[in-house]
């Protein structure tokens, strides 16, 4: 599903239970005009800046990583710790790629807890 399919469907499920997820509402609270966030999601516009989707995740209750890898963008801060050391966390994020999501998820979170 692209960015803006995903932005839509979400504000509407929101907005089925609370009126202030229109178009108008919401951007309002993002900082930016109606007819851009429309075209954002229609997919007629690129998706935002990085600051603007981690306003959109918050007044949308989404995560805001998730939102940047489906606009194609990573996080700011993560690109700044792969940037320190591109081969290893390259061969880390390629040598992890097939492992089950379950096996993952222990691994995050022995990391988390600073079990390793």
């Amino acid at each position: 599903m692209d960015f803006g399919t995903y932005v839509r469907q979400l504000r509407e499920q929101r907005r089925e239970v609370n009126r202030r997820y229109s178009v108008r509402q919401t951007a309002q609270r993002i900082g930016v005009e109606p007819a851009y966030l429309s075209k954002i999601e229609r997919g007629d516009v690129s998706p935002p800046s990085e600051e603007t989707i981690r306003r959109l995740a918050a007044d949308l209750g989404e995560d805001a990583d998730l939102l940047l890898a489906l606009a194609g963008k990573v996080s700011s801060d993560i690109r700044e710790i792969v940037m320190k050391r591109p081969i290893l966390f390259a061969e880390i994020i390629r040598g992890l790629s097939d492992v089950p999501d379950d096996e993952l998820n222990v691994l995050v979170r022995r990391v988390r807890n600073g079990e390793w």
